[in-house]
């Protein structure tokens, strides 16, 4: 039976990606080694890297100005990086949800952390607007999707001080404006790569508002000048970014991935607002292109269970919703064909046939 896979992440990635990535770990650039054991100091390995950052820059139109660095992790460890190399005297925090509030409490070991707007009155199910952005920040932080309740900043914020964001879940999946932003991270498991590798895009001045004596190790600087290299990264999922890239590259880049994502999410929030059976849980502006959240609708609450297990029996993988939000979750990034969504999408109408 055919599975569709809507896991959260570690998500699904592109098939020519992992039938690249399997021959590599057989044989590596023909040089008769496996990916998984060759020496991050081999001269054939340096491109790799080289390749990502290139791409990783052509692919987000990155100006001129900033760097791209890849580190061991996730986002998790960079909740603190951030407040410990820039938080010297106050930062803001949007408050849209569990990573977020993660974020936020690794700042306030730092400095003074104040919370410009939040959603939670509503659980998240929505983005704050209209409030104002204090002019003596160290910076100002959001995370830009949120995976859990299934909302997404759609533009860009104009921001008079630095803006931080955690990209984690859908970087490369819409054009930015990254000339907006001083730094941009994520944990590449979503749209990127397996579990392992974290990418951080630094705009060059911020490397001179290091705040404190730091470790080495923590120390962002360290990493610039060592182009990733300062101690050994991780060679496998890196190499799957770069492959990544180039698929993503080769289906059109960022303007044609973020077509056919919208043509996905369109798809089945269509269905959601149609189906009486069902009923969605974000605000429909602030909707996320990349994890669609949604729950029975009102009076069909008991059926939960059997759509679950109908879904499953169809080879839908990973729909369950997260335990803050109950009900289903499909998270729809890159390489998510549009396909699944249609398979998903019958086997909504075919319930609905058998309930409404």
């Amino acid at each position: 039976m055919k599975k569709y896979n809507f896991n959260a992440g570690p998500s699904m990635l592109p098939r020519e990606v992992i039938e690249a990535t399997a021959a590599a770990c057989l044989d590596f650039d023909g040089n008769g080694l496996s990916l998984m054991e060759i020496s991050h100091r081999a001269k054939y390995f340096q491109p790799v890297v080289d390749e990502a950052v290139a791409l990783t820059k052509e692919l987000l139109d990155i100006p001129e100005g900033y760097e791209v660095i890849f580190l061991a992790g996730g986002a998790s460890t960079e909740f603190c990086r951030v407040p410990y190399n820039f938080l010297e005297k106050k930062a803001a925090y949007l408050n849209t949800g569990v990573w977020s509030k993660k974020a936020m409490k690794e700042a306030q070991l730092f400095g003074e952390t104040v919370e410009v707007a939040s959603s939670a009155d509503t659980n998240y199910n929505y983005i704050p607007k209209g409030f104002d952005i204090p002019e003596d920040l160290d910076y100002l932080y959001i995370c830009s999707n949120n995976t859990i309740y299934g909302t997404e900043y759609k533009e860009d914020i104009d921001s008079p001080v630095p803006l931080f964001a955690d990209m984690s879940s859908n970087i490369l999946s819409r054009p930015i404006d990254v000339s907006k932003y001083a730094l941009i991270y994520g944990g590449a498991q979503k749209n990127l790569a397996p579990a392992g590798v974290a990418f951080v895009i630094i705009r060059d001045d911020m490397l001179d508002k290091v705040v404190r004596p730091l470790p080495t190790m923590m120390n962002v600087n360290t990493h610039v000048d060592n182009d990733s290299m300062f101690n050994t990264p991780p060679v496998f999922p890196i190499y799957v970014l770069s492959q990544t890239l180039r698929w993503l590259k080769a289906e059109g880049g960022v303007a044609a991935i973020h077509e056919r994502n919208e043509r996905k999410a369109a798809m089945l929030y269509a269905e959601i607002d149609r189906n009486p059976l069902f009923k969605g849980t974000a605000a429909k502006e602030d909707r996320s292109s990349m994890n669609i959240c949604f729950v029975m609708n009102d009076g069909y609450e008991s059926l939960a269970d059997e759509f679950f297990a109908m879904a499953k029996e169809r080879g839908m993988v990973g729909i369950k919703g997260h335990r803050l939000v109950g009900g289903f979750r499909a998270s729809c990034y890159n390489a998510c064909p549009e396909e699944a969504v249609e398979a998903l999408v019958k086997c909504m109408q075919d319930f609905e046939k058998m309930h409404a």
